[in-house]
């Protein structure tokens, strides 16, 4: 008798990109106060694949971590959200990155789309030499429906930009530009990003970012200097999103947000979107479903929001059960 070896299915989302320890003052308070702190994980990439997989869909991260406590942490806690992290290589020699959260005065009760507000948290970063940092083309990254990426992940190495360069030119993917300043200076980022968000097929931008790296004022004008994807996604703060697709232009308002804490909001907001590309919604449903992780996102102090303790209705744009 044949024995038959069940095979995993293949992830509908593969996420690629660096999760670090996230060390924050507990309760929030500016770090030179100093006084009690929280071990948690964060990561742009990481974060969208916990909320995605929150949403019922089949995800996998890819990474890499030193062989120390903090890769455990990482490894573990993200797998707990439902997310395969069996591609994970675990490196012996360079630890895990590590970044500190300074609290600002927040602004709550303000409305939001997955950005920040300007008087918001900062962020210190000590991931020079991390063990992600050396993720590279040969890293192994599962097949699946869709690759998403950040221009997080360029910054970081010659071998990371080589990496999301090589995912870019044989896959389909999602790119989030998030920029990041304290990482790389805009006279270099600028054209780097623009490259890889003109070859990605699906693209999110903050509006306030493209300003930065590219000195446009209006949506319009970020879809005329990005005509590359066929689904631009432009968040515009407070006002909402704009999304320029193959059935052309649709944009959706951003409901009025209690802001307990902003980060992680916009990766929130392209979890939910994704999501919604997946189930088949129309674009207006997509955009909605975005925004409503966001919301939840907003809603609490960690970068990752338990969903189903919020309602899962309320995060369905026809306002039934996930």
């Amino acid at each position: 008798m044949t024995a038959h070896l069940e095979v995993a299915p293949a992830p509908d989302v593969v996420c690629v990109g660096e999760s670090m320890a996230l060390v924050t003052p507990d309760p929030p308070a500016p770090l030179a106060g100093g006084g009690p702190m929280r071990l948690e994980v964060a990561g742009a990439e990481s974060t969208v694949a916990c909320y995605l997989a929150q949403l019922g869909v089949r995800t996998a991260w890819v990474s890499r971590v030193g062989a120390d406590p903090l890769g455990d942490l990482i490894r573990s806690a993200i797998g707990r959200w439902g997310v395969d992290t069996s591609a994970v290589t675990v490196d012996p020699g360079a630890p895990t990155g590590v970044f500190f959260k300074d609290p600002g005065p927040g602004e709550p009760g303000r409305p939001h789309a997955g950005e920040r507000p300007a008087a918001a948290t900062r962020v210190y970063y000590y991931r020079g030499g991390s063990a992600a940092s050396r993720l590279g083309p040969e890293s192994p990254v599962p097949p699946a429906a869709l690759t998403h990426l950040s221009g997080i992940t360029p910054a970081l190495s010659a071998s990371c930009a080589a990496l999301v360069e090589h995912l870019l030119g044989g896959r389909r993917c999602s790119f989030d530009v998030n920029y990041r300043p304290g990482l790389w200076p805009v006279d270099r980022a600028a054209p780097v990003l623009r490259d890889l968000a003109m070859r990605a097929e699906i693209v999110f931008v903050g509006l306030d970012e493209a300003q930065t790296l590219w000195g446009v004022s209006a949506p319009d004008d970020v879809r005329a200097l990005l005509a590359g994807p066929s689904t631009l996604v432009v968040k515009d703060g407070s006002a909402g999103a704009t999304s320029f697709h193959p059935g052309g232009v649709e944009f959706v308002a951003t409901p009025p947000v209690e802001v307990v804490e902003p980060v992680g909001a916009g990766d929130a907001f392209a979890a939910g979107y994704l999501a919604g590309l997946l189930r088949g919604l129309p674009e207006a449903g997509r955009l909605t479903l975005g925004h409503r992780v966001a919301a939840a996102a907003l809603g609490v102090p960690g970068d990752v929001a338990a969903l189903g303790r919020r309602g899962s209705a309320s995060l369905s744009p026809e306002g039934n059960s996930l």
